[in-house]
């Protein structure tokens, strides 16, 4: 874990006070907010059109996995540096033109190996589930990283409540496929076949660091970072964090995933934060931290499984890390 004192941490790495600091009052004055979709307790933020979610602060959880002391990026860099090739292949397409996604209402499809499956609003699929706070690093397969204090649950609540059965293997979810409203999934040069689809082991899924996040910085999602519903998987690299979820598939098989699909020698199907193996591109040994400049480009060391190995690293006892990438 990389921990700076207080001299060495830059002026643009901290969070704006009015932003971070007001989490608090979030929490205090939800119950005048509005019901929205479900979600427990929800108020309109004063700045902004993305309503405040009553959650439990990082802070007051008793896992130490679930936060950490690292800066944290700041708003402007984890909304408007993005990778959602479903609106532009530029880091800022996504901020630019995610706007244009409707949200409300929003359903998720269940299917497969599961006892509850049918076709759920986000309101009833959520309700009565509380939410959380968790303060993880996000590390891109490009080699660079943030931290972020993600709003959401446990993915392992709703598969309870889902009830998969015995014969439920993986977890497949898939994006939304709109094409009126993501100007990327137009594209006539767009290498993925949409729509979007990753995957995971069961017990991967199940996992406690595994989350469904619905917010950001205290507020709801951002469409660029996959509004209204996301995964969040802090030991993988990013592009296994599927966004904008509008069907969740158990399933006895490996499901097959699109950037596995589209370069398998490239993007493997586990996609382990590993800082030992690398992309046929580059190396994954250091990664470029968020914020950085041309004069102080903030390269760290990259750890295995994103520095979360004695949480996950039981999960593939046994397995050659180098083949199954």
């Amino acid at each position: 874990m990389l921990i700076k004192r207080a001299a060495d941490i830059k002026s643009s790495e901290i969070t704006p006070e009015s932003v971070w600091l007001r989490r608090r009052d979030f929490i205090r004055g939800a119950a005048a907010g509005v019901a929205l979709a479900g979600l427990p307790r929800l108020s309109f933020a004063e700045d902004s059109g993305r309503r405040a979610l009553d959650f439990t602060p990082a802070a007051d959880l008793a896992n130490d996995a679930f936060r950490t002391d690292e800066p944290l990026t700041p708003l402007q860099h984890v909304t408007h540096y993005n990778n959602f090739y479903e609106f532009g292949t530029q880091k800022g397409d996504p901020a630019r033109y995610a706007g244009r996604l409707t949200t409300e209402p929003w359903t998720v499809k269940v299917t497969g190996e599961v006892e509850r499956p049918g076709t759920y609003a986000l309101e009833d699929l959520l309700r009565g589930i509380p939410l959380e706070e968790r303060i993880y690093r996000l590390r891109c397969v490009e080699a660079w990283s943030m931290v972020i204090p993600w709003v959401g649950f446990p993915l392992a609540t709703l598969l309870q409540r889902l009830r998969p059965t015995s014969r439920a293997k993986y977890v497949s979810f898939q994006t939304v496929m709109r094409r009126s409203e993501m100007r990327g999934q137009r594209s006539g040069t767009a290498l993925i076949d949409w729509p979007y689809v990753e995957g995971l082991r069961i017990d991967e899924a199940a996992h406690p660091l595994t989350i469904l996040a619905v917010g950001l910085y205290g507020k709801e999602l951002p469409n660029q970072n996959g509004a209204p519903l996301r995964l969040v998987v802090p030991w993988k690299y990013g592009f296994k964090s599927v966004k904008s979820i509008v069907r969740i598939t158990l399933q006895e098989r490996q499901p097959r995933t699109s950037w596995n699909q589209l370069a398998p020698h490239e993007y493997g199907f586990y996609a382990n934060v590993n800082p030992e193996v690398d992309h046929p591109r580059w190396s994954q040994a250091r990664e470029r931290r968020l914020p950085n400049t041309l004069f102080n480009p903030n390269f760290i060391d990259t750890v295995l499984f994103n520095g979360y190995g004695e949480q996950v690293a039981s999960l593939y006892s046994g397995m050659d890390l180098r083949r199954y990438y």
